[in-house]
Protein backbone atom coordinates (compact mmCIF):
# COMPACT_ATOMS: atom_id res chain seq x y z
CA UNK A 1 0.00 0.00 0.00
CA UNK A 2 1.05 3.79 -0.66
CA UNK A 3 0.01 6.48 0.99
CA UNK A 4 -0.97 9.58 -0.67
CA UNK A 5 -0.72 13.25 1.12
CA UNK A 6 -3.40 15.32 0.62
CA UNK A 7 -2.14 18.68 0.74
CA UNK A 8 -3.86 22.04 0.53
CA UNK A 9 -2.97 23.26 -2.56
CA UNK A 10 -2.12 26.80 -3.73
CA UNK A 11 -5.50 29.04 -4.46
CA UNK A 12 -3.72 32.29 -5.91
CA UNK A 13 -0.30 34.21 -5.67
CA UNK A 14 -1.47 35.99 -2.61
CA UNK A 15 -3.32 33.61 -0.42
CA UNK A 16 -1.21 31.95 2.25
CA UNK A 17 -4.39 29.80 3.86
CA UNK A 18 -7.27 28.79 3.59
CA UNK A 19 -10.33 27.79 5.97
CA UNK A 20 -11.94 23.99 5.56
CA UNK A 21 -15.68 24.79 5.05
CA UNK A 22 -16.74 21.02 5.06
CA UNK A 23 -15.59 17.66 4.46
CA UNK A 24 -16.95 15.46 1.73
CA UNK A 25 -15.89 12.11 3.42
CA UNK A 26 -14.73 10.89 6.64
CA UNK A 27 -12.14 8.82 7.75
CA UNK A 28 -12.64 4.92 6.24
CA UNK A 29 -14.21 5.76 2.64
CA UNK A 30 -13.49 4.94 -0.31
CA UNK A 31 -12.30 7.64 -2.91
CA UNK A 32 -11.81 7.81 -6.97
CA UNK A 33 -9.28 10.09 -8.43
CA UNK A 34 -10.64 13.48 -8.87
CA UNK A 35 -13.62 12.94 -7.17
CA UNK A 36 -14.44 16.01 -4.78
CA UNK A 37 -13.31 15.44 -0.74
CA UNK A 38 -13.77 19.22 0.71
CA UNK A 39 -14.83 22.54 0.39
CA UNK A 40 -12.44 24.80 1.51
CA UNK A 41 -12.81 28.94 1.63
CA UNK A 42 -10.46 31.90 0.90
CA UNK A 43 -10.39 35.48 1.50
CA UNK A 44 -11.23 35.25 -2.32
CA UNK A 45 -13.41 32.65 -3.53
CA UNK A 46 -14.92 29.02 -2.31
CA UNK A 47 -13.33 26.12 -4.22
CA UNK A 48 -13.63 22.23 -4.22
CA UNK A 49 -10.94 20.32 -3.88
CA UNK A 50 -10.51 16.41 -5.53
CA UNK A 51 -9.04 13.32 -4.82
CA UNK A 52 -5.47 13.41 -6.53
CA UNK A 53 -5.78 9.39 -6.75
CA UNK A 54 -7.97 6.56 -5.95
CA UNK A 55 -7.97 5.23 -2.24
CA UNK A 56 -9.36 5.28 1.00
CA UNK A 57 -9.48 8.04 3.93
CA UNK A 58 -6.88 6.73 6.55
CA UNK A 59 -6.35 9.93 8.62
CA UNK A 60 -7.94 13.63 8.43
CA UNK A 61 -5.84 15.91 10.12
CA UNK A 62 -8.14 19.08 10.05
CA UNK A 63 -11.51 19.49 11.30
CA UNK A 64 -14.05 22.06 9.95
CA UNK A 65 -13.57 25.46 10.26
CA UNK A 66 -10.27 25.26 10.87
CA UNK A 67 -7.56 27.15 8.98
CA UNK A 68 -4.92 25.42 7.18
CA UNK A 69 -1.38 27.15 5.46
CA UNK A 70 -0.65 26.36 2.08
CA UNK A 71 1.32 23.78 1.52
CA UNK A 72 0.49 21.68 4.50
CA UNK A 73 -0.68 18.38 4.77
CA UNK A 74 -4.92 17.58 5.47
CA UNK A 75 -5.11 14.03 4.88
CA UNK A 76 -3.62 10.49 4.34
CA UNK A 77 -5.24 8.43 1.30
CA UNK A 78 -4.08 4.92 1.27
CA UNK A 79 -3.72 3.52 -2.29
CA UNK A 80 -2.98 0.30 -4.39
CA UNK A 81 0.08 1.84 -6.06
CA UNK A 82 3.46 0.27 -4.86
CA UNK A 83 5.54 3.92 -4.65
CA UNK A 84 6.10 4.64 -1.23
CA UNK A 85 5.12 7.67 -0.79
CA UNK A 86 3.20 9.62 -3.00
CA UNK A 87 2.50 13.63 -2.67
CA UNK A 88 -0.03 15.44 -4.03
CA UNK A 89 -0.68 12.62 -6.68
CA UNK A 90 3.02 12.42 -7.82
CA UNK A 91 4.97 9.06 -6.79
CA UNK A 92 8.39 9.49 -5.11
CA UNK A 93 10.73 6.54 -4.97
CA UNK A 94 11.41 4.85 -1.60
CA UNK A 95 15.45 5.96 -1.00
CA UNK A 96 15.65 5.09 2.62
CA UNK A 97 15.99 8.73 3.02
CA UNK A 98 13.48 10.47 5.52
CA UNK A 99 12.69 14.14 4.45
CA UNK A 100 10.23 16.35 6.88
CA UNK A 101 7.58 18.50 5.40
CA UNK A 102 8.20 21.82 5.64
CA UNK A 103 5.60 23.55 7.98
CA UNK A 104 5.33 26.73 6.43
CA UNK A 105 4.48 27.45 2.00
CA UNK A 106 7.25 27.87 -0.18
CA UNK A 107 5.62 30.41 -1.33
CA UNK A 108 6.47 32.60 2.35
CA UNK A 109 9.55 33.09 0.66
CA UNK A 110 8.41 35.64 -1.83
CA UNK A 111 6.86 38.25 0.80
CA UNK A 112 7.23 41.84 0.40
CA UNK A 113 10.97 43.11 2.33
CA UNK A 114 10.66 43.91 5.82
CA UNK A 115 13.30 46.71 7.21
CA UNK A 116 15.82 46.02 9.32
CA UNK A 117 14.46 46.87 12.55
CA UNK A 118 11.60 44.68 11.61
CA UNK A 119 14.25 41.70 10.41
CA UNK A 120 14.34 39.60 14.06
CA UNK A 121 13.58 35.63 14.86
CA UNK A 122 10.32 35.17 14.98
CA UNK A 123 9.33 31.26 14.96
CA UNK A 124 5.65 32.56 14.01
CA UNK A 125 3.81 32.57 10.82
CA UNK A 126 2.91 36.19 9.09
CA UNK A 127 1.27 36.54 6.05
CA UNK A 128 2.63 38.95 3.06
CA UNK A 129 -0.67 40.98 3.81
CA UNK A 130 -0.09 41.31 7.48
CA UNK A 131 3.66 42.11 6.46
CA UNK A 132 2.95 45.12 4.34
CA UNK A 133 0.30 46.76 6.73
CA UNK A 134 3.06 46.60 9.36
CA UNK A 135 5.89 47.82 7.29
CA UNK A 136 3.56 50.76 6.29
CA UNK A 137 2.70 51.24 9.51
CA UNK A 138 6.38 50.93 11.25
CA UNK A 139 5.15 48.41 13.54
CA UNK A 140 8.56 46.30 14.13
CA UNK A 141 8.37 42.97 14.81
CA UNK A 142 8.87 43.08 18.56
CA UNK A 143 5.42 44.66 18.68
CA UNK A 144 3.92 41.98 15.83
CA UNK A 145 4.90 39.66 18.55
CA UNK A 146 2.93 40.71 20.97
CA UNK A 147 -0.26 40.74 19.02
CA UNK A 148 -2.46 38.37 20.47
CA UNK A 149 -3.53 36.51 17.04
CA UNK A 150 -7.35 34.90 16.03
CA UNK A 151 -6.12 32.51 13.79
CA UNK A 152 -4.60 29.01 13.97
CA UNK A 153 -2.32 28.45 16.32
CA UNK A 154 -2.60 32.11 17.27
CA UNK A 155 -1.56 33.54 13.73
CA UNK A 156 -2.09 37.10 13.40
CA UNK A 157 -4.66 37.84 10.98
CA UNK A 158 -5.17 40.99 8.66
CA UNK A 159 -8.39 41.37 10.95
CA UNK A 160 -6.46 41.23 14.49
CA UNK A 161 -3.78 43.82 13.06
CA UNK A 162 -6.51 46.32 11.42
CA UNK A 163 -8.35 46.10 15.62
CA UNK A 164 -4.92 46.71 16.77
CA UNK A 165 -4.04 49.88 14.36
CA UNK A 166 -8.66 51.15 14.72
CA UNK A 167 -7.65 50.90 19.00
CA UNK A 168 -4.23 53.16 18.19
CA UNK A 169 -2.18 51.26 20.40
CA UNK A 170 0.78 51.14 17.45
CA UNK A 171 3.92 53.34 18.31
CA UNK A 172 5.77 54.34 15.27
CA UNK A 173 9.50 52.65 15.36
CA UNK A 174 10.32 56.12 13.78
CA UNK A 175 8.76 58.09 16.30
CA UNK A 176 9.66 58.58 19.94
CA UNK A 177 7.86 56.47 22.70
CA UNK A 178 6.32 60.13 24.57
CA UNK A 179 5.34 62.26 21.64
CA UNK A 180 6.28 65.89 22.25
CA UNK A 181 3.33 67.82 24.12
CA UNK A 182 3.36 70.01 21.33
CA UNK A 183 2.03 67.36 19.55
CA UNK A 184 -1.79 65.84 20.18
CA UNK A 185 -2.30 62.69 20.24
CA UNK A 186 -5.92 61.28 18.31
CA UNK A 187 -7.07 58.79 20.77
CA UNK A 188 -10.12 56.69 19.60
CA UNK A 189 -13.55 57.20 21.87
CA UNK A 190 -14.15 54.18 23.58
CA UNK A 191 -17.52 52.16 22.52
CA UNK A 192 -20.53 53.64 23.65
CA UNK A 193 -22.74 51.26 25.76
CA UNK A 194 -25.67 49.95 23.68
CA UNK A 195 -28.93 49.49 25.06
CA UNK A 196 -31.61 46.73 23.32
CA UNK A 197 -34.84 46.41 23.68
CA UNK A 198 -36.07 42.48 23.85
CA UNK A 199 -37.22 43.00 19.99
CA UNK A 200 -33.64 43.74 18.56
CA UNK A 201 -32.74 40.63 16.50
CA UNK A 202 -28.88 40.25 16.27
CA UNK A 203 -26.75 38.44 13.32
CA UNK A 204 -23.77 37.59 13.41
CA UNK A 205 -21.88 38.49 9.77
CA UNK A 206 -21.34 35.52 7.47
CA UNK A 207 -17.31 34.75 6.62
CA UNK A 208 -17.39 36.53 3.82
CA UNK A 209 -19.10 39.99 5.16
CA UNK A 210 -16.18 39.69 7.88
CA UNK A 211 -13.53 39.75 5.32
CA UNK A 212 -15.72 42.63 3.32
CA UNK A 213 -15.71 44.73 6.33
CA UNK A 214 -12.16 43.97 7.19
CA UNK A 215 -10.98 45.13 3.37
CA UNK A 216 -13.23 48.18 3.15
CA UNK A 217 -11.77 49.62 6.50
CA UNK A 218 -8.23 48.58 5.47
CA UNK A 219 -8.46 50.44 2.46
CA UNK A 220 -9.61 53.89 3.93
CA UNK A 221 -7.04 53.32 6.95
CA UNK A 222 -4.43 53.11 3.52
CA UNK A 223 -5.84 55.04 0.98
CA UNK A 224 -6.61 59.35 1.70
CA UNK A 225 -9.99 59.18 -0.63
CA UNK A 226 -11.19 61.81 -2.97
CA UNK A 227 -13.37 61.71 -5.12
CA UNK A 228 -14.56 63.29 -8.73
CA UNK A 229 -17.77 63.81 -10.53
CA UNK A 230 -18.85 64.51 -14.14
CA UNK A 231 -22.49 63.97 -16.02
CA UNK A 232 -22.49 63.10 -19.78
CA UNK A 233 -25.27 62.77 -22.05
CA UNK A 234 -25.05 58.93 -23.36
CA UNK A 235 -28.01 59.49 -25.25
CA UNK A 236 -25.73 58.10 -28.21
CA UNK A 237 -25.05 55.04 -26.75
CA UNK A 238 -28.81 54.77 -25.21
CA UNK A 239 -30.25 54.27 -28.97
CA UNK A 240 -27.45 52.56 -30.82
CA UNK A 241 -28.51 50.01 -27.71
CA UNK A 242 -31.87 49.77 -28.42
CA UNK A 243 -31.05 49.32 -32.23
CA UNK A 244 -28.79 46.22 -31.72
CA UNK A 245 -29.88 44.62 -28.72
CA UNK A 246 -32.39 42.25 -30.60
CA UNK A 247 -29.98 41.32 -33.71
CA UNK A 248 -27.05 40.95 -31.04
CA UNK A 249 -28.84 38.29 -29.80
CA UNK A 250 -29.56 36.91 -32.29
CA UNK A 251 -25.77 36.95 -34.19
CA UNK A 252 -24.27 35.95 -30.37
CA UNK A 253 -26.85 34.19 -27.70
CA UNK A 254 -25.47 36.87 -26.00
CA UNK A 255 -27.00 39.96 -24.23
CA UNK A 256 -25.31 43.41 -24.66
CA UNK A 257 -25.55 45.73 -21.31
CA UNK A 258 -23.75 49.00 -20.83
CA UNK A 259 -21.09 47.46 -18.97
CA UNK A 260 -18.96 46.47 -21.96
CA UNK A 261 -19.21 49.89 -23.21
CA UNK A 262 -18.39 51.53 -20.30
CA UNK A 263 -15.11 48.87 -19.95
CA UNK A 264 -14.11 49.83 -23.22
CA UNK A 265 -14.18 53.59 -22.46
CA UNK A 266 -11.95 53.01 -19.28
CA UNK A 267 -9.99 50.84 -20.74
CA UNK A 268 -8.94 53.41 -23.49
CA UNK A 269 -8.82 55.94 -20.38
CA UNK A 270 -6.47 53.94 -18.75
CA UNK A 271 -3.79 54.17 -22.06
CA UNK A 272 -3.86 57.42 -22.22
CA UNK A 273 -3.41 58.15 -18.37
CA UNK A 274 -1.20 54.52 -17.86
CA UNK A 275 -0.69 55.93 -13.78
CA UNK A 276 -3.77 55.28 -12.71
CA UNK A 277 -3.06 51.58 -13.77
CA UNK A 278 -0.88 51.15 -10.97
CA UNK A 279 -0.32 50.21 -6.81
CA UNK A 280 1.36 51.65 -4.06
CA UNK A 281 3.80 48.98 -1.95
CA UNK A 282 5.62 50.98 1.33
CA UNK A 283 7.00 54.57 -0.91
CA UNK A 284 7.15 52.63 -3.95
CA UNK A 285 4.79 52.81 -6.92
CA UNK A 286 4.26 50.17 -9.21
CA UNK A 287 2.97 50.58 -12.25
CA UNK A 288 0.93 47.74 -14.29
CA UNK A 289 1.55 47.48 -18.09
CA UNK A 290 -1.68 44.84 -18.13
CA UNK A 291 -5.68 46.54 -17.96
CA UNK A 292 -7.33 44.11 -15.78
CA UNK A 293 -10.68 45.39 -15.25
CA UNK A 294 -12.49 44.29 -11.90
CA UNK A 295 -16.40 44.72 -12.37
CA UNK A 296 -17.87 44.63 -8.73
CA UNK A 297 -20.82 41.98 -8.70
CA UNK A 298 -23.70 41.35 -6.67
CA UNK A 299 -24.15 37.57 -4.90
CA UNK A 300 -27.99 36.75 -4.23
CA UNK A 301 -26.88 36.76 -0.44
CA UNK A 302 -26.31 40.39 -0.63
CA UNK A 303 -22.15 40.73 -0.63
CA UNK A 304 -20.20 41.19 -3.15
CA UNK A 305 -17.40 39.67 -5.17
CA UNK A 306 -15.03 41.62 -8.25
CA UNK A 307 -14.30 38.87 -10.72
CA UNK A 308 -11.85 40.39 -13.27
CA UNK A 309 -11.38 41.20 -17.28
CA UNK A 310 -7.61 40.38 -18.23
CA UNK A 311 -6.30 42.72 -20.84
CA UNK A 312 -9.49 44.55 -21.54
CA UNK A 313 -7.51 46.90 -23.53
CA UNK A 314 -7.33 43.98 -25.94
CA UNK A 315 -10.60 42.90 -26.45
CA UNK A 316 -13.56 44.51 -28.95
CA UNK A 317 -17.13 44.83 -28.01
CA UNK A 318 -18.07 41.71 -28.57
CA UNK A 319 -15.24 39.73 -26.61
CA UNK A 320 -16.04 42.26 -23.42
CA UNK A 321 -19.85 41.28 -23.69
CA UNK A 322 -19.10 37.09 -23.58
CA UNK A 323 -16.97 38.37 -21.05
CA UNK A 324 -18.95 40.37 -18.76
CA UNK A 325 -22.30 38.11 -19.08
CA UNK A 326 -19.90 34.65 -18.52
CA UNK A 327 -18.19 36.07 -15.20
CA UNK A 328 -21.39 37.89 -14.06
CA UNK A 329 -23.66 34.69 -14.46
CA UNK A 330 -20.44 32.19 -12.59
CA UNK A 331 -20.49 35.11 -9.92
CA UNK A 332 -24.15 34.56 -8.87
CA UNK A 333 -23.87 30.56 -9.29
CA UNK A 334 -19.94 30.85 -7.02
CA UNK A 335 -18.62 29.43 -9.89
CA UNK A 336 -15.27 31.61 -10.23
CA UNK A 337 -11.97 30.25 -9.79
CA UNK A 338 -9.60 32.02 -8.13
CA UNK A 339 -7.67 33.36 -11.00
CA UNK A 340 -10.11 35.06 -11.73
CA UNK A 341 -10.78 37.56 -9.36
CA UNK A 342 -7.04 38.27 -8.82
CA UNK A 343 -4.87 40.86 -10.61
CA UNK A 344 -7.40 43.37 -10.90
CA UNK A 345 -5.92 47.12 -11.52
CA UNK A 346 -9.23 48.85 -11.96
CA UNK A 347 -12.54 48.49 -10.40
CA UNK A 348 -15.89 49.63 -11.97
CA UNK A 349 -18.55 49.63 -10.13
CA UNK A 350 -22.33 50.13 -11.27
CA UNK A 351 -24.21 51.99 -8.42
CA UNK A 352 -26.97 52.93 -11.58
CA UNK A 353 -28.69 49.00 -10.95
CA UNK A 354 -29.99 50.03 -7.86
CA UNK A 355 -31.68 53.40 -8.70
CA UNK A 356 -28.61 55.88 -7.90
CA UNK A 357 -27.51 58.50 -9.62
CA UNK A 358 -24.23 58.74 -8.64
CA UNK A 359 -21.76 57.01 -5.93
CA UNK A 360 -18.72 57.44 -3.66
CA UNK A 361 -16.85 54.24 -3.95
CA UNK A 362 -14.11 52.56 -1.68
CA UNK A 363 -10.89 51.91 -3.41
CA UNK A 364 -10.18 47.77 -4.32
CA UNK A 365 -6.91 47.84 -2.38
CA UNK A 366 -4.00 47.68 -4.04
CA UNK A 367 -5.64 49.49 -6.63
CA UNK A 368 -5.62 53.51 -6.73
CA UNK A 369 -8.82 54.05 -8.69
CA UNK A 370 -12.36 52.97 -8.97
CA UNK A 371 -15.24 54.24 -11.08
CA UNK A 372 -19.21 54.43 -10.14
CA UNK A 373 -21.61 54.66 -13.00
CA UNK A 374 -24.81 55.92 -12.14
CA UNK A 375 -27.78 55.48 -13.23
CA UNK A 376 -29.01 57.10 -17.06
CA UNK A 377 -32.15 59.56 -16.46
CA UNK A 378 -34.00 61.44 -19.07
CA UNK A 379 -33.22 65.14 -18.12
CA UNK A 380 -33.49 68.64 -19.91
CA UNK A 381 -30.10 69.80 -21.17
CA UNK A 382 -28.80 71.85 -23.31
CA UNK A 383 -28.09 71.04 -26.66
CA UNK A 384 -24.88 72.72 -28.48
CA UNK A 385 -25.07 73.29 -32.01
CA UNK A 386 -23.68 75.28 -34.32
CA UNK A 387 -26.21 77.47 -35.58
CA UNK A 388 -27.25 77.75 -32.16
CA UNK A 389 -28.19 76.20 -28.79
CA UNK A 390 -31.38 74.42 -27.78
CA UNK A 391 -32.96 72.60 -24.60
CA UNK A 392 -33.66 68.73 -25.48
CA UNK A 393 -34.84 65.53 -23.72
CA UNK A 394 -31.34 63.30 -23.36
CA UNK A 395 -30.27 60.52 -21.73
CA UNK A 396 -27.90 61.62 -18.76
CA UNK A 397 -25.76 59.92 -16.26
CA UNK A 398 -22.89 60.62 -13.31
CA UNK A 399 -19.51 59.30 -13.12
CA UNK A 400 -17.61 58.67 -9.82
CA UNK A 401 -14.36 58.40 -9.62
CA UNK A 402 -12.40 57.93 -5.90
CA UNK A 403 -8.77 57.79 -6.26
CA UNK A 404 -5.53 57.27 -3.90
CA UNK A 405 -4.54 60.88 -2.97
CA UNK A 406 -0.89 59.88 -2.08
CA UNK A 407 -0.11 58.99 -5.61
CA UNK A 408 -3.04 60.47 -7.58
CA UNK A 409 -3.35 64.05 -7.51
CA UNK A 410 -6.67 66.27 -8.80
CA UNK A 411 -5.62 67.34 -12.21
CA UNK A 412 -4.47 63.71 -12.69
CA UNK A 413 -7.63 61.58 -11.17
CA UNK A 414 -10.28 64.30 -12.52
CA UNK A 415 -8.10 64.44 -16.61
CA UNK A 416 -8.51 60.90 -16.65
CA UNK A 417 -12.22 60.49 -15.79
CA UNK A 418 -13.12 63.71 -18.11
CA UNK A 419 -11.26 61.39 -20.70
CA UNK A 420 -13.73 58.32 -19.47
CA UNK A 421 -16.45 60.77 -20.21
CA UNK A 422 -15.14 62.12 -23.68
CA UNK A 423 -14.82 58.48 -25.09
CA UNK A 424 -18.33 57.81 -23.80
CA UNK A 425 -19.34 61.14 -25.51
CA UNK A 426 -18.10 60.52 -28.60
CA UNK A 427 -19.45 56.54 -28.59
CA UNK A 428 -19.43 55.77 -32.86
CA UNK A 429 -23.39 54.97 -33.35
CA UNK A 430 -22.34 53.26 -37.01
CA UNK A 431 -20.25 50.78 -35.48
CA UNK A 432 -21.57 47.36 -36.78
CA UNK A 433 -21.99 44.38 -34.68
Amino acid sequence: MAKVDLVMPKMGESIMEATILKWLKKEGDTVEQDETILEIATDKVDSEIPSPSKGVITKILYKENEVVAIGKVIAHIETEAKSAVVTNGSPVADTGIKTQTPSKSPVVEEEVNIPEEQKISSNRFYSPLVRNIAKQENIPMSKLEGIQGSGLEGRLTKRDLIAYLSSNKEVSTSAPETPAKSVPVYTAPAAPAISMSGNVEIIEMDRMRKLIADHMVMSKHTSPHVTSFVEIDVTPIVLWRDKVKDAFIKKYQQKITFTPVFIEAVAKAIKDYPMVNISVQGTQIIKKPDINIGMAAALPSGNLIVPVIKNADRLNLVGLTYQVNDLADRARNNKLKPEEIQDGSFTITNVGTFGNVMGTPIINQPQVAILATGAIKKKPAVIETPTGDSIGIRHMMFLSLSYDHRVVDGALGGSFLRRIGDYLEQFDVNQTI
